[in-house]
């Protein structure tokens, strides 16, 4: 079945091998993407997590709490077929990403910048061999092209699950190189997000913290950190 707002009919949610992966059934009926493809996943970690969306509704299907389940459908459906484009809008923010941004003043924070922010620097120099360059003020300054093609190799290595984990992970954070590290499993996904948070946690301490934009904050960042789970989800078989 593809999922679309209804009621709940089932009375079994099952994970099942299904080829070279798991998939998930109510009761008798596997689940399908929208599309109608079969709703096959690489590990059953993941396979479980998605049987435990569906476990948990109890009346209406509410499609916002079923994560797991429209990341599936999103890598088969669209992102498997035809990759390039998540690819390239992922790669982009390499061209653009925040670690490189730095403050023009004043020193406390350019330092706090600095010191956050440079040991990932020198992480995607090292790991996947792609310097970037730190810019001060908000101008856009490009990124030598041997570091964005080294960029970009790495993300298209990424098969459509764990890219579509990553698409989040950088699109939330703003930055390539955080949501690299985290997928990579070289910097844990609450570091991340606080290191994505910097300038503003700086703002908040200087100004004093808007609830309006704290609560969209925290509103990304469990957003975030289901893309770290699901990244992890694939690790685990």
């Amino acid at each position: 079945m593809s999922w679309k707002p209804r009621r709940r009919f089932w009375d079994q949610v099952t994970v099942a091998p299904e080829g070279a992966g798991f998939t998930v059934r109510l009761d008798d009926r596997g689940l399908r993407t929208p599309a109608q493809a079969p709703l096959v996943v690489p590990t059953a970690a993941l396979a479980e997590a998605i049987a435990g969306e569906w476990r948990a509704i109890e009346a209406e299907i509410d499609p916002e709490r079923l994560y797991f389940t429209k990341a599936a459908n999103s890598a088969i459906d669209r992102v498997g077929r035809d990759p390039e484009p998540v690819v390239g809008a992922i790669a982009a923010y390499g061209d653009a990403d925040l670690l490189c941004y730095r403050a023009d003043e004043p020193e406390a924070l350019r330092a706090r910048q600095a010191a956050a922010w440079d040991p990932w620097l020198d992480w995607a120099a090292e790991a996947l061999d792609a310097r970037l360059e730190p810019v001060e003020g908000v101008m856009h300054r490009p990124q030598p092209a041997a570091s964005l093609a080294a960029l970009r190799a790495a993300v298209a290595g990424f098969d459509p699950l764990p890219l579509t984990a990553l698409h989040d992970l950088v699109t939330l954070s703003g930055s390539l190189v955080l949501g690299l590290a985290v997928a990579r499993g070289a910097l844990a996904g609450e570091e991340a997000w606080d290191l994505s948070r910097l300038d503003e946690i700086w703002q908040a301490e200087q100004w004093g913290a808007d609830d309006e934009a704290q609560r969209a904050a925290m509103l990304r960042r469990a957003s975030f950190m289901r893309a770290e789970k699901l990244t992890n989800l694939l690790d685990s078989d």
